[in-house]
């Protein structure tokens, strides 16, 4: 049992957030659906919480209306194995109302932010010469969504 669950708080787009994210990452799966009851804060019947996995990690979404939204004070972090993942799920973050922010961050069309991280760029930029390290840093800062190619040619001199 995992001893700690990241809980996101939606306004009301929770079981579509859920079927979204569980849709994109393979492993991924809706656990359970709760509901608003009788004189409960929202409408009976519609979705209170969604219990979902993402590459076996469990996450808690709830509609609890608009008080709270979501800040780049917290993010998940995406490994990306080359840069075909990075790319796929970067533009599909990105769709349909997300927003491209720098150095691999974004926000998805429900405000979430993410980093979309390959793993190539700690590899590249933990070479032990500090010219080639700054130069892949000075690169990768230049950039919205990291790209391998452009960070081996920095790396690369």
């Amino acid at each position: 049992m995992q001893k700690i669950t990241t809980s996101l708080w939606f306004d009301s787009q929770a079981e579509e957030a859920a079927n979204f994210y569980t849709s994109l990452f393979p492993d991924s799966k809706i656990l359970d659906v709760s509901r608003y009851g009788e004189g409960t804060m929202g409408d009976p019947g519609s979705v209170m919480t969604v219990d979902f996995e993402l590459f076996g990690q469990s996450f808690n979404a709830i509609n609890g209306g608009p008080l709270f939204t979501f800040s780049e004070a917290i993010s998940l972090s995406v490994s990306c194995a080359d840069q075909n993942e990075v790319d796929h799920y970067w533009d599909t973050l990105t769709a349909d109302g997300g927003v491209e922010s720098q150095c691999g961050w974004l926000k998805d069309r429900f405000g979430l932010s993410w980093q979309i991280v390959p793993v190539q760029l700690m590899e590249l930029m933990s070479n032990p010469d500090p010219d080639t390290s700054q130069r892949v840093m000075k690169a990768m800062l230049g950039m919205r969504k990291i790209s391998v190619p452009d960070l081996q040619v920095a790396h690369d001199g």
